[in-house]
C-alpha cells in the first residue's frame, strides 16, 4: 500500500509551478481580456473598468484556484493528459468565468458584458497551453526520433481503423521501447479512406494490402479487428499471409471489454485463423448439471485432449478433480496451471498406468469417481504399427481394466475418448481403439454405469500432430515434411473438441458412440503452406515442401463413420450419434481373453488376431 501512495503523490515542486503559472495566466487573461475589448487600446480602457480590474482580480485569483482544485487540474498525470483532462479544463474556466461574473454583479464591481466571454476563451487556452505543452513536446520528440531511427524499426501495417487499432496506435506513439512505426491503416469502409487516424494515412481497403506493402515497405502486418466474424477474419489473413510479412493479431473482442488492448496482448496469427468456420458452441448449463459437486476422474490427464479435458472440468465446479497419468512431467505441469487458477479446486494428482488392474482398482477404492474421462492410449500411428501388442496392453486392456473398475465401484458415466481412425482402419492404433469401442458397447449392456465413446478427427496443435512437426521445421529452415501430396485430414481446435466431449457426455444414456462435426477437411499440404506464409517466408524459396510418402498405416483420408452406422442427430447440431454394430459378446470376450494372452506373450501374429475382432481391420503385410 506504501507503494501505492508513492506513486500516486504528485510532486510538490511540480504542483507549485503550476499554479504560480496559472495565477500568471489568470492575470494575463484578465487584462488581456479588457484590452481586445477596447480594440487593443490601452488608452481607450475607462479607467472605472481598470479599478475593478484591480480590485476584483485578487478575489478571482482565489476561486479559480479553488475551481482548478475541484476538477483535479493539480493531481492529472498531463503527459498522459486526453479528452477526460480536457473537459475537466472545459468545466473549471468556464465555472471561474460564471463566478467572476456573479461576483462582480454582487459587489457592483462590473466590467464590459463582453468581457467574461474573452476572458473565458482567453483563461481556457492558455490553461490548455500550460497543461498539454508537455504532451505537444512528447509528441514531438517522439516523431524526431521516429524519423532519425527510422530505418531500424519495424515497419508495420494496421487491419482496422476501429477502436481498437486507435488503443494500439496510441501505445506505438507513447513508449520509447517500442520498436515499430505504424506506416499505413487498411479498413474496408470506404468513408474513412484518405483520412488520417493519429497522424497515420487510412489507405484503403483490403484490395490494397498487397500493394501498401511494396508501397510501404510493410514487415509487419497487425490485424486489429477484434470483433471481426471468422469468415472475414480469414478471408484477409489469407491476403495478408500472401505478402511474405510476419501477422499477429489482437486475440478477441473480450479484449476491448477488458481495456486490455495493448502491443503486449497481440499473439502470432496461428493455423487456427485460416480455419474458415465459426468456432463450435456447447450449452455450458448442460455440462454444468452433470459436472458441479461431482467426483470426476480423468486419466491420461497430462496429455493435450486430457489436460484440457482438466482445465475445463475445473471450470464447471467439480467436487474434486482427479488427474491420473503415467508420464509425470506432463500431468505436474497442468496441476500447477490449475492450482493457479483455481485456488479452491479440491485436486488429487496420481501417477499411476491403467495397464495395472490392481493400481486402477486401488484408486477406484480410495477416490469413488462418479464420471470417468478415458484418455489414456498409445496414439501415434507409425510407432503403434512397429509396437502392436504395447499398442493392444495399452489401448485395449487399459480401457477394459478402467471400465470393469468403474462398473465395480458404482460410477454414473464412462465417457471413452475415440478416433475417427477406429473407422475402417488400415492401422493398429485405429483397430485398437475400435476394439475400445466394442468394450464400451459391451459394459454398457451389463452395467449400471452410462458408458459411451466420443470419436472425433485431428486436433490442431496436440502432441504427435503435424502443427508442433511443421513448426519445428520451419524454425529449423526446414524442409517442412508432408507424406502426400493429396493426404487430407479433418482439423478442429483442442478447445472444441474437448467441449464437444464434456456435452457429449451430458447427453450419455448409455452405449452411444458419439461423433463430432470435424467440418471440412484440410489438405495435409495446404497446411504446410499456410504455416510457411504465416511464419513470413516463402514456400519452396525460403522454405521447401518435401515429400515422404505415406507412413505404415496411415490412410489419404479418414472416416468419421462407418457405413454400417448411420446417423442421428443430438440436440447440438456438431454432435451426432452413431448407431452401434452388433456382436456376439460371448465370442468377443473369448477374443479378447486369447488378445490379452497374445499380446502379453509378444505374438508375432497380434495383427491377425486383431483382424479377427475387427473385419473392417487392413493392412500391408
Amino acid at each position: 500500500m506504501k507503494q501505492n501512495n508513492t506513486t500516486l503523490k504528485i510532486p510538490f515542486n511540480r504542483t507549485l509551478a503550476l499554479v504560480c503559472m496559472d495565477i500568471m495566466a489568470i492575470m494575463a487573461s484578465s487584462f488581456a481580456a479588457l484590452y481586445i475589448r477596447y480594440e487593443f487600446s490601452f488608452r481607450a480602457i475607462q479607467p472605472r473598468f481598470m479599478h475593478n480590474y484591480e480590485r476584483v482580480l485578487p478575489f478571482n485569483i482565489c476561486f479559480t484556484l479553488m475551481l482548478f482544485v475541484l476538477f483535479k487540474l493539480y493531481r492529472s498525470v498531463w503527459r498522459y493528459a486526453g479528452a477526460t483532462e480536457l473537459m475537466n479544463i472545459v468545466y473549471a474556466t468556464t465555472g471561474a468565468a460564471l463566478a467572476q461574473l456573479v461576483f462582480c454583479s454582487a459587489t457592483g464591481w462590473d466590467m464590459p458584458r463582453s468581457y467574461y466571454f474573452i476572458y473565458w476563451i482567453l483563461l481556457f487556452g492558455s490553461i490548455s497551453v500550460i497543461r498539454f505543452s508537455y504532451r505537444i513536446l512528447k509528441t514531438i520528440r517522439s516523431k524526431y526520433r521516429e524519423n532519425t531511427g527510422a530505418s531500424s524499426k519495424t515497419r508495420v501495417m494496421v487491419i482496422g481503423a476501429g477502436a481498437a487499432a486507435n488503443a494500439l496506435l496510441k501505445e506505438i506513439e507513447g513508449s520509447q521501447y517500442l520498436n515499430l512505426q505504424v506506416k499505413c491503416i487498411i479498413d474496408d469502409n470506404p468513408g474513412c479512406h484518405g483520412k488520417l487516424m493519429r497522424g497515420v494515412p487510412i489507405v484503403g481497403s483490403r484490395d490494397r494490402i498487397a500493394d501498401a506493402v511494396g508501397q510501404y515497405g510493410i514487415d509487419e502486418i497487425i490485424f486489429a479487428i477484434p470483433s471481426a466474424g471468422t469468415k472475414v477474419r480469414k478471408e484477409i489473413l489469407d491476403i495478408c499471409k500472401e505478402t511474405g510479412c510476419k501477422l499477429r493479431a489482437l486475440p478477441g473482442v473480450y479484449q476491448l471489454i477488458n481495456g486490455d488492448v495493448s502491443v503486449s496482448e497481440l499473439k502470432e496469427v496461428e493455423i487456427e485463423d485460416l480455419l474458415g468456420r465459426e468456432p463450435i458452441r456447447i450449452n455450458t448449463l448442460e455440462v454444468l448439471d452433470y459436472v458441479r459437486g461431482k467426483t470426476v476422474l480423468v486419466t491420461g490427464a497430462g496429455g493435450s485432449i486430457g489436460s484440457e479435458l482438466c482445465r475445463q472440468i475445473a471450470a464447471h465446479h467439480p467436487k474434486r478433480l482427479i488427474l491420473l497419468d503415467i508420464y509425470e512431467n506432463g500431468v505436474y505441469e497442468i496441476q500447477q496451471e490449475l492450482l493457479r487458477k483455481y485456488s479452491e479446486l479440491d485436486l488429487t494428482v496420481l501417477i499411476a498406468s491403467v495397464r495395472s488392474e490392481s493400481r486402477i482398482d486401488a484408486v477406484f477404492a480410495q477416490y469413488r469417481p462418479e464420471v470417468i474421462y478415458h484418455a489414456a492410449a498409445h496414439k501415434h500411428v507409425p510407432l503403434m504399427e512397429e509396437s502392436p501388442n504395447e499398442a493392444v496392453k495399452n489401448n485395449v486392456f487399459g480401457t477394459y481394466k478402467t471400465a470393469r473398475a468403474a462398473d465395480r465401484y458404482g460410477a454414473e458415466k464412462f465417457v471413452l475418448i475415440s478416433t475417427d481412425k477406429a473407422v475402417n482402419p488400415t492401422n493398429v492404433m485405429g483397430a485398437t481403439k475400435r476394439i475400445c469401442e466394442m468394450v464400451i458397447q459391451m459394459m454398457n449392456r451389463r452395467s449400471a454405469v452410462n458408458f459411451v465413446a466420443v470419436r472425433f478427427g485431428n486436433v490442431l496443435g496436440s502432441n504427435g500432430s503435424v502443427i508442433p512437426l511443421f513448426k519445428k521445421q520451419i524454425a529449423e529452415g526446414g524442409p517442412v515434411t508432408v507424406t502426400h501430396p493429396d493426404i487430407i485430414r479433418y482439423f478442429m481446435t483442442i478447445p472444441e473438441a474437448v467441449s464437444l466431449v464434456l456435452q457429449a457426455g451430458a447427453y450419455a444414456k448409455g452405449g452411444e458412440i458419439f461423433v463430432l462435426d470435424m467440418g471440412e477437411p484440410m489438405k495435409i499440404l495446404d497446411l504446410a503452406k499456410n504455416m510457411i506464409k504465416l511464419s513470413g517466408y516463402r514456400v519452396d524459396e525460403d522454405i521447401e515442401i518435401r515429400f515422404t510418402g505415406l507412413r505404415p498405416g496411415e490412410k489419404m483420408y479418414e472416416e468419421l463413420l462407418m457405413g454400417e452406422e448411420g446417423l442421428k442427430q443430438t440436440a447440438n447440431k456438431s454432435i451426432f450419434i452413431g448407431r452401434p454394430i452388433e456382436f456376439d459378446e460371448k465370442i468377443f470376450e473369448r477374443q479378447l481373453e486369447e488378445l490379452e494372452d497374445a499380446a502379453e506373450s509378444e505374438s508375432p501374429d497380434i495383427r491377425g488376431m486383431i483382424k479377427e475382432i475387427v473385419p473392417t481391420y487392413r493392412w500391408s503385410e
